[in-house]
């Protein structure tokens, strides 16, 4: 029978013969075989990879959910590519690294579960989200149907149409955390009419983690002839999914998030058919081309950050969605169901797997989020980040696979204290 420690010895072995692989993916798709599919509290594997990252050692850093730290096979390949630029920058940008942005997109595309010709490479979610807002044709009376968690790049960007093309904002209300899936499409379906053009549906609701049934929101929308834009930014290699699973017309990410690509990189996807109806955010020659490429027309880039998205693929792939998804689930409920045991403690967000997966939001009765989120830093530098929004008032706490079960312990133990006061 297989042991912890055996695994261990199996695993040092991968790593003491690094010198002997020249591809440092092929090393760590070794590293990960010896345990075959480790289970996502296995301590060896996870181990590894949290040692594939250079985080500080003296900050507990709980807020990847804004921007994530990347691997140092990404750091790297970024400064080469880097390097490689200031060598020559118009040759070995245009020349050289733009050759490889369709290898990427079919790369991209594989992981998104959808055509290479349905992929745009951007910056963020915020930019691919607002190429759609801002390139539907819409007219005045025209109704786009938004939840007031939605993010807040993509409310303004909303409200901006409402102001400057007369279309109409209607709202939906929803009570979260919510644990029932015909409650929310109720809601939303309720605010459909023949006036309704499009729905915007966040995947995952960043200020505490809530998963909404987008594709049964879709499906519910694409009967009535409503067009469906989803803000994927907390889910794209967060969950084992595919962007054809949710049937969505739009499809925005950034890639800087839970991919752990470089900053400021990000995903648009628009359905084949539709592409020719979105004028480009940036204007080039065709904007009713059907080719996804012309919403690409940035001028200069970051080719060195464009081009390490690719190692951030094989990292993800080599960890497995599915694996990096149970872990992350793990990673939640190792301190969240202990903290909801704890006097004064309210839990913001659902602990069903259906409804949740690594984002959570805690409050402590009696304290602001503010005053919980400055003592966390000051006293046990552990960095989350305060939420105030809506009807929620507390802590995202935002593990990574990174992350040690020892910082959750002191996060336990500083919830535990504060409770106590």
């Amino acid at each position: 029978m297989s042991t912890p420690r055996r695994d261990f010895v199996k695993t040092m072995g991968f790593m003491m013969g690094a010198a002997l692989v020249t591809n440092k993916s092929e090393l760590f798709a070794q590293a990960t075989s010896a345990n075959q599919i480790p289970q996502s509290d296995n301590p060896d594997f996870w181990m590894w990879i949290q040692q594939a990252y250079t985080t500080n050692p003296n900050l507990i850093n709980l807020n990847n959910g804004g921007v994530s730290p990347q691997p140092k096979i990404v750091q790297e390949a970024f400064e080469r590519y880097y390097r490689l630029c200031n060598e020559g920058p118009s040759y070995f940008m245009w020349r050289i690294l733009d050759q490889g942005r369709e290898p990427l997109r079919t790369k991209l595309a594989q992981q998104a579960g959808c055509s290479a010709e349905e992929i745009a490479i951007n910056r963020n979610t915020t930019e691919a989200l607002d190429t759609v807002i801002f390139g539907l044709t819409l007219n005045r009376g025209d109704e786009v149907v938004l939840s007031r968690y939605d993010y807040p790049n993509v409310i303004n960007a909303w409200k901006q149409r409402e102001m400057r093309d007369g279309i109409k904002i209607v709202w939906v209300d929803l009570p979260v955390p919510i644990e029932d899936d015909d409650k929310i499409v109720d809601a939303y379906s309720s605010a459909f009419n023949s006036k309704t053009r499009i729905v915007n549906i966040t995947h995952m609701i960043n200020w505490n983690g809530q998963f909404l049934p987008a594709r049964k929101i879709a499906d519910a929308a694409h009967k009535k002839g409503i067009e469906v834009i989803v803000d994927g930014a907390h889910t794209f290699a967060h969950l084992e999914y595919k962007i054809s699973d949710l049937d969505c017309d739009y499809f925005g990410t950034s890639l800087h998030k839970w991919l752990c690509a470089p900053f400021g990189t990000g995903m648009l996807f628009v359905k084949k058919e539709k592409i020719k109806n979105i004028y480009p955010l940036f204007p080039n020659p065709e904007p009713r081309s059907e080719d996804i490429r012309k919403f690409e027309a940035q001028g200069t880039r970051s080719f060195p950050g464009e081009q390490a998205i690719g190692e951030a693929i094989n990292f993800q792939m080599n960890i497995g969605n599915k694996r990096k998804e149970d872990r992350l689930r793990f990673l939640k409920n190792y301190w969240a169901e202990q903290a909801v045991k704890i006097p004064k403690v309210k839990l913001n967000t659902s602990l069903k797997p259906e409804y949740s997966c690594a984002l959570a939001n805690f409050s402590i009765e009696g304290m602001k989020a503010s005053e919980i989120d400055t003592e966390l830093f000051n006293k046990y530098k552990i960095h989350t980040v305060g939420i105030v929004w809506e009807k929620i008032d507390g802590i995202r706490v935002t593990p990574h696979v990174y992350t040690r079960l020892s910082e959750l312990d002191k996060l336990l133990e500083a919830i535990n204290a504060m409770a106590k006061k």
